[in-house]
C-alpha cells in the first residue's frame, strides 16, 4: 500500500500541467491500441484501448490465460499446493488527464479464477474450483510517445508504464472462502479468494506498448 501512494505521489508530481510542453492536447481526440507486457511472462495476453477527450480518460481492457504456478503465489497459497489459472480478467475505467500523458482512472473489474492440485494437468476433472471476484480501484498512467516528433508512422507508437491498485470488494465464493483436500496430506485446507496483483495484493506494475492515434475536434 505505502508503495503504491508514493509511486502514485511521484507520477503526479512528474505529471505537473507546469511541465507540460503546451496545450493543444485539449483540442485534439486520440485513441490508443496497447498491450500489457507482464502478460505474455504469464502465457497469457491483454489488449486494451483508450479514448481521450479534453481531461476526460476512457478505457476498456481485457485479458486472457494467465497461469500462476505455485511458485509464484505468495506463502499461503503455496502451502496448499495449488496452481491458479486466470482465464480471463475484464474491465473499464474512467478518469481525469492532468496534461497531455499522464492520468488517472477508477477501474471497476472482474476476475476468474480456477484452481488446480499443483503440477496436475489443468482439466475440468482435475479443477478444485472456481470463482470470480470484483475489484474496485485506481491506476496511475503514463502515456509517452518516444518519437513524437517524427512526421512517420513511429509518432504513433505509445509506450504505457502503470502502477494500479485493484483491492478485491467481493467474491462468488461463500464467505471468500474454498475448502477442499490437500493433495499432498489429504489435510482439509481452506482457500481465501485471491487478490489479483503481485503476490495476491492489490498492486499491479506493467508496461504496455501499442499505438495512437490523434485528430482534432
Amino acid at each position: 500500500m505505502k508503495t503504491f501512494f508514493l509511486s502514485l505521489l511521484l507520477l503526479a508530481a512528474a505529471g505537473n500541467p507546469l511541465l507540460a510542453q503546451q496545450t493543444d492536447w485539449l483540442n485534439e481526440r486520440r485513441v490508443n491500441l496497447l498491450f500489457g507486457l507482464n502478460q505474455p511472462l504469464l502465457n497469457g495476453f491483454n489488449a486494451e484501448v483508450n479514448y481521450f477527450h479534453k481531461r476526460l480518460a476512457f478505457d476498456y481492457s481485457h485479458g486472457v490465460s494467465l497461469n500462476l504456478d505455485n511458485a509464484l503465489l505468495d506463502a499461503t497459497n503455496r502451502d496448499l499446493g495449488i496452481d491458479v489459472h486466470i482465464p480471463w480478467t475484464t474491465g473499464f475505467g474512467v478518469g481525469y488527464r492532468f496534461n497531455h500523458w499522464f492520468n488517472l482512472r477508477a477501474e471497476p473489474k472482474w476476475h476468474k479464477f480456477e484452481l488446480y492440485h499443483q503440477g496436475e494437468a489443468q482439466t475440468m476433472a482435475n479443477r478444485i474450483g472456481a470463482y470470480t471476484t470484483f475489484s474496485l480501484g485506481v491506476g496511475a498512467y503514463a502515456n509517452l510517445q518516444p518519437f513524437k516528433r517524427q512526421d512517420n508512422f513511429l509518432k504513433g507508437i505509445m509506450v504505457a508504464p502503470s502502477i494500479r491498485w485493484w483491492p478485491r470488494l467481493a467474491s462468488s465464493l461463500n464467505n471468500n472462502e474454498l475448502a477442499f483436500q490437500r493433495r499432498a496430506d489429504n489435510q482439509a485446507v481452506t482457500h481465501e479468494a485471491l487478490e489479483v496483483g503481485i503476490s495476491n495484493t492489490p498492486l499491479i506494475v506493467n508496461i504496455s506498448i501499442g499505438y495512437s492515434l490523434a485528430w482534432n475536434k
